[in-house]
C-alpha cells in the first residue's frame, strides 16, 4: 500500500499545485487511498519533497530537481529491490515488470540515473519500457548487455 500511496503522492504534485498535506491527503482519498497526516508526513520525507515557490509566489510540494548521485542510486537500487519482479528483453527494448501501481515510481528512478545507453522509459501501472541505444553490431553485444547487468545489480 506504501509503494502506491507514494507513487499516487508523486503523480499528483506533478499534474496540480498542492501547498498542504491536507490538499494531498484530500487528493489521495479521491483516488481511493485513505491517510493520516502522520503517513503523509513521513511519505513527504522519505520522498524528499520540498516546498518551492511558483510564479506567482504561491508555494507547491515538488521534487528536488537534483539529487547527489549516490541518493539517485540508492533511490534507484531501492525501487527496484521493492518492486521489480521481472526484466525481459527484446531487441533493444526491455521490459521491466512491476507490482501493480509502482511501474512509474521505478521509471522515474530509472531516468534519475540517465544512463547514455538509455533514450528513455516509458512507465505505467506495473510495467516499464526501456528503450535502449542499438549499435551496430548485435543489440545484445552492446548497449542491451550492459543495461541488462546494470539493471541485474539494481536487483540485488
Amino acid at each position: 500500500m506504501k509503494n502506491v500511496r507514494q507513487a499516487a503522492m508523486l503523480n499528483i504534485i506533478r499534474s496540480k499545485a498542492i501547498a498542504t498535506q491536507t490538499e494531498l491527503a484530500e487528493e489521495l482519498r479521491k483516488r481511493g487511498i485513505s491517510v493520516t497526516q502522520a503517513t503523509i508526513s513521513r511519505d513527504i520525507k522519505e520522498l524528499g519533497l520540498i516546498k518551492v515557490a511558483d510564479e506567482g509566489g504561491n508555494y507547491r510540494y515538488v521534487r528536488p530537481q537534483r539529487l547527489g548521485a549516490s541518493d539517485v542510486l540508492r533511490r534507484a537500487q531501492r525501487a527496484f529491490s521493492d518492486y521489480v519482479v521481472d526484466v525481459d528483453y527484446a531487441g533493444n527494448l526491455i521490459v521491466i515488470k512491476t507490482l501493480p501501481g509502482t511501474a512509474q515510481a521505478v521509471a522515474a528512478a530509472l531516468d534519475d540515473l540517465a544512463w547514455p545507453e538509455v533514450v528513455g522509459t516509458i512507465g505505467g501501472d506495473d510495467a516499464i519500457l526501456v528503450i535502449v541505444r542499438q549499435g551496430e553490431a548485435s543489440p545484445l553485444d552492446g548497449a542491451v548487455k550492459e543495461v541488462l547487468a546494470r539493471l541485474g545489480q539494481l536487483r540485488k
